[in-house]
């Protein structure tokens, strides 16, 4: 199995002078990768260092994740952070409603406290480059717990999609033992319309001939049941490749409905036209379960 899914989860966690590192990390589907993580305003350095771990582990898909520091030992590592400003805005506004409903009370410094954003615990200033080392190694944690989900779900996937491309394959396979038939059908059907209207039918008079020499050329899908052909062998190497496929197996599908459909409009015939309609929905199903295709 080598089709990886989008849709992943991942927890990691390292520890490093008193200080506790955790990193969640989850995936879903999108064209390309975007990477969003949500730091500590202290940690922002090292946004660009955390970004390039994870390029190195995926190609595609919305990541989004967490990192989160608490302290494991005497609180040595960490700080209280008063926002002095913030306090002091909640100060004067709280006294300026309180005065406007006529409320009385004086705010202390526990009230203060308790608002939020006022009062934090804090890694020191100092801790990026201290922290580094824990935080890539709970975000390396986190990547592969990540990637094996996103495995697992791929290995659905192309089970899904192996047996659903089986059955495009089958009706291929019918539609192009149907071909031989339709300029003989055609030209009975003609022959027994003109019949019908009391016309007299010579076997090999001009006009039919040149009738059904035009019909068998508009209708010839030779050429698109190659293709076809030749595109069910290139998604067969594509789920055994090792690269990410997604988008090219998107392309391929987005061909395949093109090739369909001119089969369509060329036989102009019930039993091809079904076998059409059921490809094209199997193709559809298949196109899906591809979007989450890495």
């Amino acid at each position: 199995m080598s089709l990886t899914s989008m849709t992943g989860y991942g927890r990691g966690e390292a520890s490093v002078g008193g200080l506790r590192v955790e990193i969640e990390l989850s995936s879903v589907n999108r064209k390309q990768l975007d990477v969003r993580l949500n730091l500590p305003r202290q940690l922002s350095s090292l946004e660009s260092r955390l970004h390039a771990e994870v390029h190195k582990a995926v190609s595609r898909g919305q990541i989004n994740g967490g990192l989160r520091i608490s302290t494991v030992a005497d609180g040595q590592a960490a700080e209280a952070c008063v926002d002095e400003k913030l306090a002091a805005q909640y100060v004067r506004r709280l006294k300026r409603t309180a005065h406007k409903l006529g409320i009385g009370g004086d705010l202390t410094v526990v009230d203060l406290a308790r608002l939020p954003g006022v009062l934090s615990c804090e890694a020191r200033q100092d801790e990026p480059t201290r922290i580094w080392p824990a935080a890539r190694k709970a975000l390396r944690q986190a990547l592969e717990g990540m990637v094996a989900m996103r495995c697992r779900e791929g290995a659905a996937l192309e089970k899904d999609i192996v047996k659903r491309l089986m059955g495009l394959k089958r009706h291929k396979a019918a539609v192009a033992k149907r071909a031989p038939l339709l300029v003989r059908r055609y030209r009975q059907g003609l022959t027994d319309r003109l019949q019908t209207a009391g016309v007299e039918v010579v076997r090999n008079d001009p006009a039919l001939l040149k009738d059904l020499a035009l019909f068998a050329e508009r209708s010839d899908i030779t050429e698109e049941l190659v293709r076809l052909g030749s595109h069910f062998a290139q998604f067969d190497k594509l789920v055994h490749d090792r690269k990410p496929v997604g988008r090219t197996m998107d392309f391929l599908c987005q061909e395949m409905f093109r090739e369909i459909n001119t089969i369509a409009s060329k036989a102009a015939d019930t039993v091809v036209v079904r076998h059409v309609i059921q490809f094209k929905a199997g193709l559809e199903a298949i196109r899906e379960q591809i979007q989450n295709v890495e």
